[in-house]
């Protein structure tokens, strides 16, 4: 289930991401642009957009456990985690050993 929700999601940024590359293309022609140059702008549009949602997927289906000390750095991410990995590093995060300066 996670899987395919996942692999919809890349593949609607990739879609969005193109849309835009393409909306900016059409835009771009009525100025003259030659055809190599906006081949090149849609392009790194197209790459550009599509690293911008791949990262805010990610970030949204990445879960994060800090150390509670306020001096303290340490911290997990994780990944499509299920509830018991997700559990078990939380504790880790809660009861990490720290070092004494």
């Amino acid at each position: 289930m996670k899987d395919t929700r996942h692999r919809a999601l890349m593949t609607g940024a990739v879609a969005v991401s193109t849309a835009l590359a393409v909306v900016i293309g059409v835009r771009l022609s009525g100025y003259g642009v030659p055809v190599t140059l906006l081949l090149a702008c849609c392009l790194s549009c197209v790459a550009t957009f599509s690293s911008l949602l791949f990262r805010l997927v990610s970030a949204w289906s990445t879960t994060t456990h800090r150390c509670t000390r306020p001096d303290c750095d340490f911290r997990v991410s994780l990944t499509h985690a299920d509830a018991t990995e997700n559990r078990r590093w939380q504790e880790i995060a809660a009861r990490h050993p720290h070092r004494s300066h």
